[in-house]
């Protein structure tokens, strides 16, 4: 099977990751913009690493042979900084009309403060300018209210709930978000926010509509073959390879290829890789190491 990871942190992920991925089937990956584990001081911060998501990951992600997408925002822990939050809105449109970015987020809430709250609503509107999806951060802490106050403002707004993924959802949160029309997408994130099994049985609960499975990787302990593990197990315990494909790659696909930036001839139609390739100088090779190409030509030298 093919699987679309659509929530997965790279910039945090070494390169053997990348080739795990490619190995389990993964084909496309969508690198959110997120926290960082400790909040950034300067608007400089950001610019560069919005240029990394566009620039060094899609770079890194082409050279396991998976498509590369991003989505911009500004994180709703670091909008409670006013003055940089206000820098980083006005930097945001330039960034968010960039090749290969499929949606504006993570957006939502933290702590559902005054702050979190005014920068939300602006990159909503920024969403809506520029017809592009929206990807909402539920909060970890009162995660039920958040969820539904974030489904209360999206539609303040008039927001098409066909094009907003609500991620980061549970047992408590699953039903309300399918009621009311939008994309339900689920973290796995075992310890902290979804476990594999606990995935499969929401999947016999809910079925597989407007369901989407993600890993959510990052800097913290967790699991970039989450996907395609997931999967696996949901085949085992009787759920079709219909069913499991829509929610681990068909959904995810017809959400994020809204914005106009995602198309399956980017990987069914993608050239060899050549790992020769630089960005910058810079190859995802180190020294003595060879391309898979190379192993090959090598082991067919007769001695």
């Amino acid at each position: 099977m093919q699987f679309i990871d659509p929530h997965v942190h790279m910039v945090s992920r070494t390169t053997d990751d990348y080739e795990a991925m490619a190995a389990a089937g993964v084909v496309a990956l969508i690198e959110p913009a997120f926290w960082l584990g400790q909040p950034r001081t300067e608007v400089g911060s950001f610019k560069d690493y919005f240029s990394t998501l566009v620039g060094w990951e899609r770079f890194r992600s082409s050279q396991f042979g998976i498509r590369h997408y991003c989505t911009m925002g500004l994180n709703s822990k670091e909008a409670n900084n006013e003055p940089l939050a206000e820098a980083v809105m006005e930097l945001l449109p330039l960034y968010a009309t960039k090749e290969g970015v499929v949606a504006i987020g993570e957006i939502g809430y933290d702590d559902q403060s005054a702050a979190e709250d005014k920068y939300f609503r602006q990159q909503i509107e920024l969403a809506l300018e520029l017809d592009l999806p929206i990807l909402i951060h539920t909060p970890h802490r009162d995660k039920k209210n958040g969820t539904y106050r974030s489904m209360d403002v999206l539609e303040e707004h008039g927001c098409d709930p066909t094009k907003v993924i609500i991620d980061h959802c549970n047992e408590e949160t699953a039903r309300e978000v399918l009621d009311r029309g939008y994309w339900t997408a689920f973290t796995i994130y075992p310890g902290t926010k979804m476990g594999n099994a606990r995935m499969v049985d929401l999947m016999k609960q809910y079925g597989p509509e407007r369901i989407i499975v993600d890993s959510s990787a990052d800097w913290g302990i967790s699991d970039p073959l989450s996907v395609p593990k997931t999967a696996a197990l949901m085949l085992q315990r009787g759920i079709s390879e219909a069913d499991v494909r829509k929610v681990t790659y068909q959904n995810a696909y017809d959400a994020y290829s809204q914005s106009g930036q995602m198309d399956e001839a980017h990987w069914q139609d993608a050239p060899e890789v050549d790992q020769n390739q630089l960005f910058s100088g810079n190859s995802v090779l180190r020294a003595g190491r060879r391309t898979s190409e190379q192993v090959e030509d090598a082991d067919n030298i007769v001695y």
